[in-house]
């Protein structure tokens, strides 16, 4: 994906974190605890803040390593569908098994990606399928920052859990961004709507203070 930063006319932000991590918002101070996080999201979120750059968590290239995505139902993902596990929903990525197909077609299903430390997620990108006519048209975004922590639902403006648009074709990507955006470490994307069949190929977009 290029360029790997992404400008938003929007120039206010707010550190998050400590003078060590001055130059970016998607690296956690290690010695911050799960509810300093969800305090300092809370106060940051009512600004409203949007995010002057983005850059890809790496589902693309390659950076993002086969354990930091799961699904609903993994255990069944035997035979055929071994080919189409949660890890092969790589946006741009080709060939056979080039998506995740969810083995079940209901609003149950799930993709979960641990981002393996807490983050600030500004976006998504999304595509379908890239060999055959199945993608997903409409999700949900859930998200947490420990484990142990029950999912919070990404809302809109009204309360409501927001939900974003996605695909209408096999190729196209269509980028949501979060405004605001989250602190996670865990996100879920659920799908809500589909064509044909649950197919998804996705990046999630960071946060960043500058392109670096």
């Amino acid at each position: 994906m290029d360029p790997k930063c992404w400008i938003h006319r929007s120039i206010y932000i707010i550190d998050l974190y400590d003078k060590d991590h001055k130059d970016d918002l998607y690296v956690q101070d290690k010695n911050v605890s799960s509810k300093t996080i969800s305090y300092m999201y809370s106060s940051w979120a009512q600004h409203r803040t949007k995010c002057p750059y983005h850059r890809p968590l790496g589902f693309e290239a390659g950076s993002v390593s086969p354990d930091q995505v799961t699904c609903s139902n993994q255990e069944q993902y035997t035979g055929w569908f071994s080919s189409w596990v949660p890890s092969k929903a790589r946006l741009n990525s080709q060939g056979f098994g080039c998506a995740w197909l969810s083995k079940f077609q209901d609003n149950s299903q799930w993709l979960q990606v641990d981002l393996k430390e807490v983050m600030v997620v500004s976006g998504i990108l999304s595509q379908g399928r890239c060999d055959a006519d199945e993608w997903v048209t409409k999700y949900s975004v859930q998200y947490r920052t420990d484990e142990k922590l029950n999912w919070i639902y990404y809302k809109d403006q009204t309360g409501n859990n927001r939900v974003f648009y996605g695909n209408s074709d096999r190729s196209s990507s269509v980028q949501n961004l979060l405004r605001p955006p989250i602190v996670a470490r865990y996100v879920r994307i659920l799908p809500l709507g589909w064509h044909t069949r649950i197919a998804l190929r996705l990046e999630l977009l960071l946060c960043m203070k500058k392109c670096m």
